[in-house]
């Protein structure tokens, strides 16, 4: 049995364009049709997965947290960006963090469905415009909990609150932000937090680490 195409996108008149191009890219497959992130997991969990188109603003996911959870959750299913944020630099940063695909709302079905094709081939789709940075390739390093750290201290957070609002101890959260430090190649909380707001990464509220 051919493995089935989820797509995740809460328009419904966008949706089912997007069914449509589907569609035709990969007539053998079958589509669902999810309105939420949490849709979305509970179809990866499900069963196997040949393709995620995800959008990264939905009633449950802002920004690109979600991607990285997915990422995280289930690393073998490619997963292709379809997004209405036009953002500099966002598909660069989507494809640090694992994304096969990134194509913008504003593309023409052709284009759409020259993106799946693509990614069903195992192939990666892109702007040309979208090249990863080093700081993107950084972030892409963070488990789902550091960034969630990473986040709480950009705004502004005690290490104390972090505890509280994670439900972890101190200690674990003194652990995750040096862990963080390091991965980032900064010096101090502040120069975290400074590129945690450049990034402008949002946390997610799943976490399996």
């Amino acid at each position: 049995m051919v493995a089935p195409i989820v797509i995740a996108d809460d328009h419904p008149l966008f949706r089912a364009a997007l069914v449509g191009a589907v569609g035709k890219a990969a007539p053998e497959r079958e589509v669902i049709e999810r309105e939420t992130l949490e849709g979305a997991f509970a179809a990866l969990e499900a069963g196997p997965v040949g393709l995620l188109t995800l959008d990264l603003h939905m009633p449950d996911s802002d920004g690109l947290a979600g991607l990285l959870q997915v990422r995280s959750l289930y690393p073998a299913v490619p997963v292709l960006v379809v997004s209405g944020d036009t953002a500099p630099g966002l598909p660069g940063r989507a494809a640090a963090l694992g994304a096969s695909g990134f194509v913008p709302k504003s593309s023409d079905l052709p284009t759409i469905r020259e993106a799946v094709e693509a990614v069903l081939d195992g192939e990666t789709w892109l702007p040309e415009e979208a090249e990863p940075s080093e700081e993107d390739a950084a972030l892409a390093s963070l488990t789902p909990t550091q960034l969630k750290v990473l986040v709480h201290v950009r705004d502004g957070l005690l290490n104390k609150q972090i505890a509280y609002e994670l439900d972890i101890s101190e200690a674990t959260v003194k652990a995750h932000m040096t862990a963080v430090m390091q991965k980032l190649g900064v010096q101090t909380r502040t120069q975290a937090a400074m590129m945690a707001r450049r990034l402008d990464v949002k946390p997610s509220e799943r976490s399996e680490d």
